[in-house]
């Protein structure tokens, strides 16, 4: 069996009971990660959407887990599906979303999946709960710690 990896995982949804909705995933998650760790989920507005669209709940989940990031990365994909995700258009509204934006320290950019998330240094609804939960995780890319990049990330705005 491979070494537990820490990884994060941000959540969102704008469909539906979007409470109900990331209850679920977070009860879910808890079965394929170990040390589960939710932050407390918040509303923001879309951002980058190409329509008009109610406002997201997000979350993020901290946790370890000893399957690949292909494998990890599935499961993610199976319980979109399972929450009645469908992807009708790029960044379309959705009952679930879930990405992974840290797999340890691997830097991951091929055809299915990009490690870590590529625009996760940019949005505060990622930042801020991943900063609560785990404020000195590195990103690898940059060498920073999720503090030092939210609080960049506060500078500028």
């Amino acid at each position: 069996m491979s070494p537990a990896v820490f990884v994060a995982v941000a959540l969102g949804s704008n469909l539906g009971d979007r409470h109900a909705h990331l209850s679920w995933a977070i009860d879910k998650l808890g079965g394929i990660l170990q040390d589960l760790r939710p932050s407390p989920p918040h509303e923001t507005d879309p951002v980058g959407v190409p329509d008009a669209q109610p406002p997201y709940l997000n979350a993020v989940v901290t946790g370890v887990t000893s399957r690949s990031p292909g494998d990890l990365l599935q499961a993610l994909l199976d319980l979109e599906r399972q929450r009645g995700r469908t992807r009708t258009a790029f960044r379309a509204a959705r009952t679930l979303d879930l990405d992974l934006i840290l797999y340890g320290d691997l830097v991951i950019d091929d055809e299915h999946l990009i490690v870590p998330h590529p625009r996760f240094r940019e949005r505060l609804f990622v930042l801020e709960p991943l900063a609560a939960l785990a404020p000195g995780a590195r990103d690898p890319v940059t060498g920073h710690t999720i503090r030092e990049i939210l609080d960049g990330a506060l500078k500028g705005c």
